[in-house]
């Protein structure tokens, strides 16, 4: 007998037994549903089936019950997407007299979100399918519901199978064809369809990382030398030290945000500042934007990534008003949460990787974002050159700031910078989702002969730092490790913590916050061929050591990015 089963809070698929081949009356079935969904004309404007899932190239295994419960974010389109985008290119660029000048959610609603008419027709159209609306906002841009697959299939008028993974042993839910509806109002998205790509977390420990190197684990080499915690491993305060250096700023008054696919038991943040024998003094908490749990059960869930994640924030802005936890099943949803929720959260850490079926099913809100002056710091992986069996996303977003890995020796136990190089781990290169190339990374010597860049598509990362395995990491109540974990997931959450920094000063001269970057820090670390004396004041050149196929150089590279910050850069930032 063949058996499916359904984890809910992640959408993870797995199955035991026999699975029968798909019968000759479900192919019928297949083919007249196909017929008949050529009537309905109502555009989804972004991609929905994966290659693997084309029913021309995969043949599906089962069909989808048709009582399973389905959990959707059904995303409506921009209203003016073309001049969103000049508006994001003039908020962002230094020399517009609208630099900085930001947008509130309730602004970025009435200017580029959808009208509260196709709001309205469309949770009218989704009830009347036999769908419950669970959550979304107009200011959102998103309607949550749940409903059986049967609704589903009905209001987006196709059908659910479950398909062979190309590259995991597992089956995945998808659909046979794009969705469509018979609504005058277009959508742009509906994230939940299939689970093709489950989100991962990216950190890596040292044994497996030993392994994939072909060494024993026993033999691996533990770099850390001059951490302050147990082991010489290094705290979220070191990192402070090494790339802030002074105490006047504490993130006092900022509100920061952390992505996360699964929840926490803060219990574990508890147990790292008790050993670590430092008091978290900003208050944390736990927000769940589709109803996923915001607990984490560690018989069934590791919250290695999220509490390391917290761990990196705080320790580089100990000072925060606050830290919100953004917990979700679907990214639209999460980031649905994050551009409308109060207080707004002005800098935002991501550390987990997925492959999206279509690249752009997140730039409006990426965009709403830097329209809004909030950063997005995205870790860009740790397995070396991106390609298309190694995800970059959603670091190779060109809204978002990508981060790299380095290995970093400070002076002493918690003292000052003292050297940094490349790590060989880092995720870098060229967009595998072939995102085309920004402005930004066109300014002149910035892709050159020697760091191998692509004048085609975005490079990556943009920025980094540490990530080597020399961190303290206490997770799923079962005690601490000292220089077995590292990623680029430690590095975003610091930068999104060494923002907030920034985001501080600029408030204390009265000004807006620092948001996205990137048009920003690129003018100024190159210009006319040439870096400049700014890049080097405020920035961490690292020019040694390569990860896969890209060396570290002087001035921008596809390992290391810009390289990792210096306290000036906060000055450079708000001016």
């Amino acid at each position: 007998m063949n058996r499916i089963k359904h984890d809910q809070s992640r959408g993870f698929e797995s199955t035991t037994g026999r699975i029968p081949r798909t019968c000759s009356l479900a192919l019928a079935l297949l083919l007249t549903f196909g017929t008949a969904a050529t009537s309905h004309a109502a555009q989804v404007l972004t991609r929905h089936v994966r290659a693997g899932a084309d029913v021309g190239v995969a043949a599906p295994v089962i069909d989808v019950l048709a009582d399973r419960q389905m959990v959707l974010d059904v995303v409506l389109p921009l209203r003016d997407q073309k001049g969103l985008d000049a508006f994001v290119a003039d908020v962002t660029n230094p020399l517009s007299p609208d630099f900085r000048h930001y947008l509130t959610p309730a602004e970025f609603s009435a200017r580029f979100g959808p009208t509260r008419t196709d709001y309205d027709t469309t949770v009218q159209y989704l009830v009347a399918h036999g769908l419950t609306v669970t959550g979304g906002s107009l200011d959102g841009m998103d309607v949550q519901v749940t409903g059986p697959a049967s609704a589903v299939e009905a209001a987006f008028n196709l059908r659910l199978h479950y398909y062979r993974h190309p590259t995991e042993h597992r089956l995945f839910v998808g659909p046979d064809r794009e969705p469509t509806t018979s609504m005058a109002v277009p959508l742009w998205h509906v994230s939940g369809l299939d689970n093709y790509s489950i989100p991962h977390p990216l950190f890596v420990k040292k044994g497996n990382d030993a392994k994939a190197q072909g060494v024993r684990p026993d033999t691996a080499v533990a770099r850390a030398t001059t951490g302050s915690g147990p082991s010489a491993s290094f705290l979220g305060s070191d990192m402070r030290a090494a790339y802030y250096g002074g105490t006047s700023l504490t993130g006092a008054g900022q509100h920061l945000g952390l992505l996360e696919y699964a929840g926490t038991e803060l219990a574990d943040l508890g147990t790292y500042f008790t050993n670590s024998g430092q008091t978290n003094r900003v208050p944390v908490t736990l927000l769940s934007t589709d109803g996923t749990s915001t607990s984490c059960d560690p018989s069934t869930c590791d919250d290695s990534e999220q509490t390391l994640d917290l761990t990196q924030a705080l320790g580089m802005a100990p000072g925060l008003a606050s830290l919100t936890m953004y917990v979700g099943s679907t990214d639209t949803a999460i980031l649905s949460a994050m551009t409308t929720h109060q207080p707004l959260p002005m800098t935002i850490g991501c550390s987990w990787g997925w492959t999206p079926a279509d690249p752009s099913t997140l730039d409006p809100y990426f965009k709403k974002m830097a329209a809004q002056g909030q950063s997005f710091f995205a870790a860009s992986g740790d397995n070396s050159t991106w390609s298309t069996s190694n995800e970059a996303w959603p670091a190779d977003s060109a809204y978002v700031i990508s981060v790299g890995g380095t290995d970093l020796t400070t002076g002493s136990a918690g003292g000052a910078w003292k050297s940094e190089t490349a790590w060989s781990d880092s995720g870098g290169g060229i967009s595998p989702d072939q995102v085309a190339i920004p402005s930004w990374q066109k300014i002149s010597g910035v892709i050159n002969s020697v760091n191998r860049g692509s004048r085609t598509y975005r490079n990556g990362p943009d920025v980094s730092a540490n990530a080597d395995f020399t961190f303290y990491v206490c997770a799923n109540q079962s005690g601490c490790t000292a220089n077995e974990y590292g990623g680029t997931s430690f590095a975003a959450p610091m930068w999104a913590g060494f923002a907030a920094l920034a985001n501080q000063h600029a408030a204390a001269l009265g000004q807006a916050p620092v948001g996205y970057f990137n048009p920003a820090i690129y003018a100024q670390n190159e210009i006319n061929g040439a870096l400049t004396p700014a890049y080097t004041a405020n920035f961490h050149d690292i020019a040694s050591g390569t990860s896969g196929s890209y060396p570290a150089v002087k001035g921008y590279d596809l390992v290391t990015g810009w390289g990792s910050p210096k306290a000036d850069l906060i000055m450079s930032l708000v001016k």
